[in-house]
């Protein structure tokens, strides 16, 4: 005799990935509830992308104060009020929830929702208890429970912030150690940079944002240091954090250049911010008892997001796989359709859109040139300055560069990388032709819109098109000295 549980699916999270896998749950005909801890809308919007967007926003409206003058308008340079920014975020934060109504919506196609409901915890692989007593069965669950910031088990590091702690600052430090240089730590540095404070990024690798490509790493890397960051990487270790009168002292190690020894440096600074990785919600959910397997504070998942366990799955940032918003969605989905129609359909992230609002920002898409030079080594390359497209000039936003990577073989975009003004909705357009299977010569074709910074992939398509010898020109056209081109030219010199 079958077991009468609960709900066919419980999804634990109510985050991007688990609100994705409810709704999908229903669309598919499943009894399906949805158990959050606390409030809807996942770390991105209550803690993570969406509030620290506001204050990149607020970084930008400082930047873009300076040009005043040179536009003819009477400066005046903007004071940060911090409790009045951060009282900002959280009103962006309630709007955002408002706007989205993620109870009402779950609630209206037929989910159950658990919301603020504490943190939950298997008995077995088909029960769930909660903090308030009851206990919830169901055949089937995904874990999309999220994560949080890694804390490095160092002398003092109690006394350092995370990204989740700069929303309960009361004042602007007047300096600030940022360890670690991926993403959030740039954002977070580029970002207290602009509001005044003297900034410290420290990195353990040879350069920031690692994961990207090298050039974008050194094109950021210089201009943080131009608008006068401490920029240090290599780091051989973090040793301890002391308080002081004045505020903290931040005791590091770095590898000497000479003999490769690693001396100790220290920092004097009023605040520490560790931004060293993200690992997933997993210590209140007692997977052990669902016999699901864990490693290195992620859940441990196949290509299907199946976990150890054969009726529960897993998405989002609890696998330490893909961690990121637009990602979340999508395994979501392919662990939904997994556990609910039996189909073993895997999870792909082969175009990525993704990026850094730093400044000056930075947006990338598909392979590094490293990445496809593995692959294909003679594949095609183009690197465009900002300076060659007119909207850079017209917005004196010049400073930046776009790279496009294309397969010779077949002519397919294999990756594009920006640094510079708009460089996230850049890579979009260069996202959208990957997936579409665009070959170069059909971006170089593309009529994009005049006077655009967007305008630059067209430039770079161009000239790779060129490169390629796809434009069939005159020999003595070939051995003209070559000028800067203008987005909107469409021949062999452009």
């Amino acid at each position: 005799m079958a077991t009468d549980f609960g709900y066919d699916l419980i999804v634990i999270g109510g985050g991007p990935a688990g609100v994705t896998a409810a709704l999908r749950a229903r669309e598919l005909g499943a009894r399906a509830a949805l158990v959050e801890r606390g409030r809807l809308g996942g770390t991105c919007t209550n803690d993570g992308c969406a509030p620290t967007r506001v204050l990149a926003k607020a970084a930008r409206l400082v930047r873009d104060a300076e040009q005043l003058e040179a536009y003819g308008l009477t400066p005046h340079a903007p004071a940060v009020d911090l409790p009045r920014l951060l009282a900002r975020t959280q009103q962006v934060v309630y709007r955002l929830q408002e706007k989205k109504q993620l109870i009402d919506h779950l609630a209206g196609t037929g989910v159950v929702v658990f919301d603020n409901a504490g943190p939950a915890r298997f008995i077995d692989a088909h029960t769930l208890a909660l903090p308030s007593g009851r206990t919830l069965t169901a055949e089937k669950f995904i874990l999309a429970a999220g994560g949080h910031a890694r804390r490095l088990p160092f002398p003092g590091a109690e006394l350092a912030l995370t990204h989740s702690d700069v929303w309960t600052l009361t004042r602007l430090p007047r300096s600030l150690a940022v360890v670690g240089a991926a993403a959030t730590g740039c954002q977070l540095a580029s970002i207290f940079a602009a509001f005044g404070t003297e900034v410290h990024l420290l990195e353990v690798l040879p350069r920031l944002v690692p994961a990207e490509d090298e050039a974008v790493s050194a094109a950021l890397q210089a201009a943080l240091q131009a608008r006068g960051l401490n920029v240090i990487t290599g780091l051989a270790g973090m040793d301890r954090i002391e308080k002081t009168a004045a505020g903290l002292a931040l005791h590091y190690r770095r590898a000497a250049p000479s003999n490769g020894s690693a001396a100790e440096r220290v920092l004097a600074v009023e605040a520490v911010v560790l931004s060293v990785g993200w690992v997933g919600n997993l210590e209140a959910l007692n997977l052990e008892a669902a016999g699901v397997a864990s490693q290195r504070g992620y859940v441990s998942v196949d290509d299907t997001l199946r976990t150890s366990a054969a009726n529960i799955w897993a998405a989002g940032d609890i696998t330490g796989r893909m961690m990121l918003v637009q990602s979340a969605g999508h395994d979501a989905r392919v662990a939904v359709e997994n556990a609910l129609l039996g189909s073993e359909r895997k999870y792909r992230h082969t175009v990525v859109p993704h990026g850094g609002f730093t400044d000056p920002e930075y947006g990338s898409v598909g392979l590094t040139e490293a990445q496809a030079r593995a692959q294909e080594p003679a594949c095609a390359v183009a690197l465009v300055p900002f300076g060659d497209i007119d909207r850079a000039v017209i917005d004196d936003r010049a400073e930046g560069f776009c790279k496009l990577i294309v397969s010779r073989q077949s002519h397919a975009i294999l990756g594009a990388h920006v640094v510079g003004e708009q460089a996230v909705e850049i890579v979009q357009i260069a996202a959208a032709g990957m997936a579409a299977g665009m070959k170069v010569e059909q971006l170089a074709e593309l009529e994009l819109a005049y006077p655009t910074f967007t305008a630059i992939l067209g430039l770079a398509a161009r000239q790779i098109v060129r490169g390629l010898g796809l434009t069939p020109v005159a020999e003595e056209w070939r051995t003209l000295k070559r000028l800067a081109a203008a987005e909107w030219e469409r021949g062999d010199g452009s």
